[in-house]
């Protein structure tokens, strides 16, 4: 009996020690984690503008000395090639030197958190817009969006693709002739006459080879069993355009509407559009607007020529008629950026107007849901019910400054919606 009983003091004493430890290695775990996601990948500063940084961290930075001056509410230490920072004090950077510089965040002084790019940027003004585009792309390479069955000749059914391409793959090639457009990959495989072809693909940045047999559907027609797309059209809104006529739009990639998928741009056209129609957002419906877009060249805007995870990029030809020269506002980096009042300009009435929103919370690190912000104003409430599809690309404005642009809504509550800091959009 004592012997069971010292053996079962034993074991409690284990399980007290492990859930000691366990909790112990959680606590540095959570710690680090906090300590990683306080401080941004990167921080931006405009040539010959201080700008001053408050992380409130116990973390220490060390920053390359050339190039850079540190000063604020703290001495930092100053060696000969770098300069030594308490991140749990407010500090203030400045330097009359473009560039990217870099500091080691370190833990303790001893163990390395992360590294933080600090990039130094030309100032910049840019029109903020608002007002809706068609947006017009071809896909680099005809897009599979899935298979299919298909019934051959013989009356059987086959998958001749199933399990070797997959959604989202771009055929390139067949037989290593290049493929024009899908009427292009059509005319290749009726060519095969029924043998069997190799599709050049490219799938995740990689290119392979895959081998496929057509499957004779009429006399002298061959089908892969594949659907596919080669071109997209959409609404969405333009966000700004520079001095140079460059703009960018959306705040987030052009996407397949069946796989997801962003898609791989070949080139496109950026149209006027007129707002047709509006879905007001409800609670698991974000509502969307409808537009119409005229596809001929007097309507033409612009090329696009760049689809990334922030928004898509071009030039444009000619600018919007409710911008004039006197539009330009400066931009704010995500450091000036303030918890509270800000505005959205949108065209979703059929007239550039400022509605109000207020500023919920930031997150540095996001790439394009760094502003959580609630819609305040009461006649886009009226109209739309807050944020829907198609005003993506939406300039936010801050103290007279454009912070970032609109980019996602939530399902559930369209009166909120997430937005991208507008140096992420003029990175790209």
């Amino acid at each position: 009996m004592k012997e069971q009983t010292r053996k079962k003091m034993r074991y409690q004493r284990w399980i007290a020690r492990a859930s000691l430890i366990a909790g112990f290695c959680f606590g540095i775990f959570f710690t680090y984690t906090v300590f990683v996601e306080a401080l941004p990948d990167t921080i931006h500063i405009e040539k010959g503008e201080a700008e001053i940084f408050d992380f409130h961290v116990p973390v220490t930075g060390e920053l390359q000395q050339e190039g850079m001056e540190v000063f604020g509410n703290q001495s930092p230490v100053v060696e000969k090639e770098k300069i030594t920072l308490d991140l749990n004090q407010s500090f203030s950077l400045l330097s009359q030197k473009q560039g990217k510089y870099y500091m080691s965040c370190k833990l303790l002084g001893l163990f390395h958190l992360k590294d933080v790019s600090v990039e130094v940027i030309e100032k910049e003004q840019v029109v903020p817009c608002g007002v809706p585009v068609g947006i017009y792309v071809e896909t680099d390479g005809v897009m599979i969006v899935g298979t299919g069955t298909i019934v051959g000749n013989d009356g059987m059914s086959h998958e001749p693709a199933a399990n070797l391409v997959k959604s989202g793959d771009y055929v390139k090639t067949i037989n290593d002739e290049i493929v024009e457009n899908k009427e292009d990959l059509i005319k290749k495989i009726n060519q095969c006459q029924g043998e069997p072809v190799i599709l050049g693909v490219l799938r995740d940045e990689e290119y392979i080879h895959l081998k496929v047999e057509p499957v004779e559907t009429e006399e002298n027609e061959y089908k892969l069993g594949i659907w596919v797309r080669d071109d997209l059209a959409g609404v969405g809104t333009l966000t700004f355009y520079d001095s140079q006529g460059r703009y960018g739009a959306l705040g987030h990639p052009v996407s397949d509407m069946d796989t997801g998928l962003k898609v791989s741009l070949d080139e496109g056209i950026l149209y006027e559009a007129e707002i047709a129609g509006i879905t007001k957002g409800e609670k698991g419906n974000p509502g969307e607007i409808s537009g119409v877009i005229t596809y001929l060249d007097q309507y033409k805007l612009g090329t696009v020529e760049e689809n990334s995870n922030v928004g898509i990029y071009g030039k444009l030809e000619r600018t919007p008629e409710e911008n004039t020269e006197d539009s330009y506002l400066p931009i704010a980096l995500k450091q000036n950026i303030e918890k509270g009042e800000a505005t959205i300009i949108s065209s979703v009435s059929g007239e550039q107007k400022e509605y109000s929103i207020r500023i919920l919370d930031l997150d540095y690190n996001s790439e394009n849901k760094g502003i959580l912000f609630q819609v305040t104003d009461p006649e886009l409430l009226n109209l739309t019910g807050g944020v829907i599809q198609g005003m993506s690309g939406s300039p936010i404005i801050q103290n007279g400054a454009v912070i970032g642009a609109v980019t996602h809504v939530f399902v559930q509550d369209s009166s909120k919606g997430y937005g991208i800091f507008i140096e992420n959009m003029l990175e790209h």
